[in-house]
């Protein structure tokens, strides 16, 4: 059987192919005109009179003249008038003008009302019969300087007229009738002078004041003047769309937009203060109307001023309709009605409005919701950062209910309607994300809808001739955006501008998925502080929702659903976020520190061990290790222990994450979990620094650690070095603890028998390195004799220690031995300084202050300008070190 397609498939495809022809027939078109060109003989030399229509063609640039190649540039016109022409006329109306205004003010009370009334008139016909005659002898810039100086003259007689002939009328009701006279006159005026550039414009100008001017007159209330500014944005909206001439068309949108823009002000401000639900009837009935006039004029505008239109449309509405019964609850539940009017909105996808329009009202409708959350954001962010607070006091009591713990001053009863602002929020994002293929069957009409007029005609959102093109609801290859984009080859090959490209249907439902989580997350945190419940019961609840979270992101890894990847990752970092806070409001109380770390530790390992391979499973395990570290600090307080005495503890979970990191071996769970108990290690020896013997001993343990890791051997290269340090470390930390002044006595019985084994090592395996042979059994002797050197006052130890260090460089360079070469050369260098110390230092003090600046710079500029030399330098010296054992 035939597949027949329903009318929204067929159409895409039918716009699809029909813009795959238009752009093969501009392709084509170009060509042929690039090779008519090339084919064409020169053209002759230009001489006086000459036409470019006496050769058969039209001019470039006229109705009918061929397409020009890509890159072919035009040769230069005749200019019209010429500048300095312009700069006389210019000059010319500025001067008649400003004589003009001097005669109206200065001279005018000299005249009697005859001679007044004879200048006034014949000046100003004179000025506006002028440009009648200079436009039929094709003089335009002479006939728009004249029309700028008849427009002044009669702003002047209306000046005139109110000033001697009517000079006890108000100012006001004058100068509204006056500018309503002017519109009029220049209206006509600009219409029979159709070449005229000025009038249009200006009498759009004059038609923003007769009504706002003529409510002020009257005294009306502010209700009325928002009248007064709509009917004139609405009149603005008609220029707009039917005036003739760009300049008054453009200026009718400013002057529309600034209207409509302080109408709205005006009913918003009487919306939002009115006493009850009638005396916000009023304003919403204002606002109603300019919604009405902004989708009116949204039906027939192009593309970018319709969308705008529906926004302000929306907006509107919203504002008229939640407006009423948000002023009969109190103020705190407000936000609900306009909630509930924005949601309202998003029955637009089945009327008939037009599509741009349409999507407009849309966005208006996510702007309202998006609003009504953001006025939840403080919050939610209380309620997960109060509890640092507690940091300072820990274990001091847990207090009586939720909002003691937090310590925030935010005026929880205005927060009464947050909780269930974001549970519908994340109700209605949630739905989206479940029934998803729903809601895009029941959008498809609405992005599949045809804006007003044909395509490519003005006013659709497409290009002339082409379907497909933006505003169109398919991409190129025929597939809704909106589903996803599986039909054909995806969206970013069509070719589109970037400025064309839509997200696809998956990344949207993901979006929606994670927005429904982190919305019901933070709904059911802020539900807690509102209600104030007890501290156990909040404590119990944010560890229950990390679980609930964890849970979440386990299961979702393992949906089949478009975009569920963002769900559970959303999950992942709520729950991490969640657990912090949790923990951190746990503090309060030793019972429910204990409590919540404990099961924040199980939940998490309970996590990895369910998730599959992957970062999620990492994340997880070093939460674990983490509540486990916490958890051996709390034990160590509990015990009472100082922080020095608690280190030993805190190395539990280091020893453990070694025996784990055995079992797992290669798993990449492995390397996460040890590097953060190598933090905990970390985070012990810190503990420990204020006493050296603990000190000693948290090294030393330290270093059995590493040791044990480098048993394996992936861990070896590194957990082998990192051990002898850790224990050379240590070695030395126990003696710095006793106060041995000859670490010698100490070290050398070490050093000894160590030289002795790495000896071995060498002659069995010439290969092995100098490092592994010599380095800890070198470095057991000489760093520690080294720091005592620098805080000895003999000569004695730091001559031994030179010479030692010497006899060791120069036996690392006889035998080409890089462990013995670099440490000695380094231990001989700084007992050479120490020595030469204060010498440097009174040689320092002698010399001028400017002298070491100079020398500085001069060595730099030595080195700059030998740079690729001593680079070349440099690349030796590595590559001889480099080859050494």
């Amino acid at each position: 059987m035939e597949h027949v397609p329903p009318p929204a498939e067929e159409l895409a495809r039918l716009d699809r192919e029909l813009a795959e022809l238009d752009a093969r027939r501009a392709q084509l078109l170009t060509r042929r005109a690039w090779l008519l060109a090339a084919l064409r003989p020169p053209a002759p030399k230009a001489a006086p009179g000459w036409n470019p229509s006496a050769w058969g063609a039209p001019a470039p640039g006229r109705p009918g003249a061929p397409a020009q190649p890509w890159g072919y540039v035009p040769p230069k016109q005749a200019s019209a008038p010429r500048s300095a022409q312009n700069v006389l006329l210019t000059l010319g109306g500025l001067l008649l003008t400003v004589a003009a205004i001097a005669f109206t003010l200065v001279s005018w009370g000299s005249m009697g009302i005859g001679g007044r009334s004879a200048v006034l008139a014949a000046v100003t016909i004179g000025a506006l019969a002028a440009p009648a005659v200079l436009l039929r002898r094709g003089l335009t810039a002479t006939a728009e300087a004249l029309a700028a100086l008849a427009l002044v003259l009669t702003l002047l007689d209306a000046y005139a007229v109110h000033a001697v002939a009517a000079p006890d009328t108000d100012g006001l009701g004058f100068t509204a009738v006056a500018a309503a006279v002017l519109a009029a006159l220049w209206t006509a005026y600009g219409l029979a002078l159709g070449r005229l550039h000025l009038p249009l414009p200006a009498a759009v100008v004059l038609v923003q004041w007769p009504l706002l001017f003529g409510a002020w007159a009257a005294g009306a209330p502010a209700l009325v003047v928002g009248w007064a500014l709509l009917g004139t944005a609405v009149l603005d909206g008609a220029i707009a769309l039917w005036g003739k001439g760009t300049g008054a068309r453009v200026t009718a949108c400013v002057g529309g937009s600034v209207m409509a823009f302080s109408a709205l002000l005006v009913g918003l401000t009487l919306s939002v203060t009115a006493s009850g639900p009638l005396g916000a009837l009023a304003p919403g009935a204002l606002l109603l109307t300019a919604a009405a006039a902004a989708l009116a004029g949204a039906w027939r505008a192009p593309r970018g001023f319709a969308r705008t239109g529906g926004v302000v449309a929306g907006l509107a509405a919203v504002a008229a309709v939640g407006g009423v019964p948000a002023a009969a609850v109190p103020e705190e539940w407000g936000v609900l009605a306009y909630l509930a009017a924005g949601l309202a909105l998003t029955a637009v996808v089945r009327t008939p409005l037009p599509r741009n329009a349409a999507l407009g009202v849309l966005v208006a409708s996510a702007a309202v919701v998006a609003g009504a959350v953001a006025g939840t954001v403080p919050g939610v962010a209380a309620v997960l950062l109060g509890p640092v607070s507690l940091l300072s006091d820990v274990w001091a009591g847990s207090p009586e209910g939720f909002r003691s713990a937090l310590g925030s001053t935010l005026p929880w009863t205005g927060l009464a309607a947050a909780p269930v602002v974001l549970a519908v929020s994340a109700g209605l994002l949630g739905s989206a994300y479940r029934w998803w293929p729903s809601l895009t069957r029941i959008a498809a009409p609405l992005l599949a809808r045809e804006t007003p007029g044909a395509a490519g005609a003005p006013g659709t959102a497409g290009a002339p001739g082409t379907a497909g093109a933006p505003g169109t609801a398919e991409t190129a290859h025929g597939a809704p955006w909106y589903a996803g984009g599986r039909a054909g080859a995806p969206w970013y090959a069509s070719g589109a501008p970037a400025a064309r490209r839509r997200p696809s249907g998956a990344a949207l439902r993901g979006a929606a998925g994670a927005g429904a989580v982190v919305l019901a997350w933070g709904a059911l945190l802020l539900a807690g502080a509102v209600l104030d419940v007890p501290y156990a019961v909040a404590v119990a609840g944010e560890t229950a929702l990390v679980a609930g979270l964890l849970a979440l992101a386990v299961r979702g890894t393992g949906s089949g659903r478009e975009g569920a990847a963002a769900v559970p990752v959303t999950a992942l970092v709520a729950a991490s976020a969640g657990a912090v806070s949790a923990g951190l409001l746990s503090l309060a109380s030793e019972g429910a520190s204990y409590a919540v770390f404990g099961a924040l530790a199980a939940l998490f390992g309970g996590a990895a061990v369910r998730a599959g391979a992957g970062v999620p499973r990492a994340v997880f395990a070093v939460a674990a290790t983490v509540g486990g570290t916490v958890l051996t600090g709390l034990a160590g307080r509990s015990l009472g222990l100082a922080p020095h005495e608690a280190a030993p503890l805190m190395l539990l979970v280091p020893a453990l994450t070694v025996l784990s990191g055995a079992r797992l071996r290669r798993n990449p769970v492995a390397l996460p979990v040890e590097l953060t108990g190598a933090l905990g290690a970390l985070i012990a020896v810190a503990l420990a620094v204020p006493d050296a013997p603990f000190l000693a001993l948290v090294l030393a343990l330290c270093g059995v650690l590493a040791a044990g890791a480098a048993v394996r051997p992936e861990r070896r290269p590194v957990a082998g070095y990192l051990a002898a340090a850790l224990f050379v470390l240590a070695a030395w930390v126990r003696l710095a603890a006793s106060e041995v002044t000859f670490p010698e006595a100490y070290t050398l019985p070490v050093t000894v028998p160590a030289l002795v084994v790495g000896f071995l090592r060498r002659r069995k395996d010439p290969e092995a390195s100098s490092w592994t042979a010599y380095g800890p059994g070198l470095a057991v002797t000489l760093l520690p004799s080294l720091a005592a050197a620098w805080t000895d006052p003999d000569w004695q130890r730091p001559l031994l220690l030179g010479v030692a260090a010497l006899v060791i460089t120069l036996l690392g360079a006889r035998y080409r031995l890089q462990a013995l070469l670099l440490l000695g050369g380094a231990v001989l260098a700084l007992d050479g300084l120490h020595e030469l110390a204060p010498y440097v230092v009174q040689v320092a003090g002698a010399l001028p202050r400017w002298l070491p600046p100079a020398l500085a710079g001069l060595l730099l500029l030595v080195v700059g300008a030998t740079y690729e030399q001593r680079l070349r330098d440099a690349r030796r010296l590595k590559d001889a070190l480099g080859r050494m054992r």
